[in-house]
């Protein structure tokens, strides 16, 4: 898929429509007052969080949105490790202020949480193939078995876009498994987690393998959460999303830490000649 078709994520949506009514909200003016912001963090989750092993604390991409957004309040970053199964909960209870995870928009999610509707990023499926297979372009798959989760929204545009057989296991290290046993030819996930296993503490056992190509399938908006009908907050943080594709400081930033950035590239380009685009974010794959 080529990113000039990826409006979906392209710019602001109405957040009257997506967040329900606006309401003004205390939490920028308690931010200020304590001078720390808290903001939830992937942790160690290459290439989006990376471990400092001198000092224990998790650093990279999504901390420099944190300490860029902390700056323009001018209070401190306090950077909160979080979970599939904590960080609604770390949000909901206070305990952060804001989440910058890898959190894709899906609708079910919108019904719990807002969000800024600009999108920071766009993140898909990548597939992973053995670097002998020639498997170079997602046309590439087609006749070919692409493993995926059972239930993933990947399964459908790999059969019916580029012609894979596609073979359903419980889960991406079963998946894995079955790409290094032979069993299939490709291993369709989200892309940071397979960005992960080919680069992470681990990724030695993997020298053999590789993505096959950068374009991911059907990426879907990733945005920044926030509790629910907290209006000032979302449209704080909206404006410095903006800004930062405007000021390209996002590729900059992707580009450093070896996050995708054909999508940001694009925003920015778009950003910069008032070509940004405006429509509501929509759940094209789940996470």
């Amino acid at each position: 898929m080529k990113v000039s078709k990826m409006k979906i994520a392209a710019a602001v949506a109405l957040a009257s429509l997506a967040c329900g009514v606006a309401q003004a909200d205390a939490t920028l003016d308690k931010i200020k007052q304590r001078g720390k912001i808290a903001i939830g963090v992937d942790g160690a989750s290459p290439p989006f969080g990376l471990l400092d092993p001198a000092t224990g604390k998790v650093g990279g991409f999504q901390t420099e949105l944190g300490e860029d957004i902390a700056r323009r309040l001018g209070v401190t970053l306090e950077t909160v490790p979080v979970t599939a199964s904590t960080r609604v909960q770390f949000l909901q209870a206070g305990k952060v202020d804001l989440l910058i995870a890898n959190i894709q928009w899906t609708q079910e999610r919108s019904e719990i949480l807002s969000y800024a509707p600009t999108p920071y990023n766009l993140v898909g499926g990548a597939a992973m193939v053995s670097k002998k297979s020639g498997i170079k372009r997602w046309e590439d798959l087609k006749g070919k078995v692409a493993c995926v989760s059972q239930g993933s929204n990947f399964a459908k545009p790999l059969q019916d876009t580029y012609g894979a057989v596609v073979k359903g296991l419980r889960n991406i290290p079963e998946s894995l498994l079955a790409l290094k046993g032979g069993s299939c030819d490709a291993s369709v996930h989200i892309q940071p987690a397979l960005y992960e296993t080919l680069h992470g503490p681990n990724g030695q056992q993997w020298a053999d393998f590789e993505l096959a190509t950068s374009a991911q399938l059907i990426p879907s908006p990733t945005v920044i959460w926030t509790r629910r009908n907290e209006a000032d907050t979302r449209a704080f943080v909206d404006g410095v999303i903006r800004d930062w594709h405007k000021s390209g400081l996002l590729v900059k930033q992707a580009e450093r830490f070896g996050v995708p950035a054909d999508y940001l590239k694009e925003a920015s380009a778009n950003a910069q000649t008032g070509k940004f685009e405006s429509a509501p974010p929509e759940a094209q794959a789940k996470p």
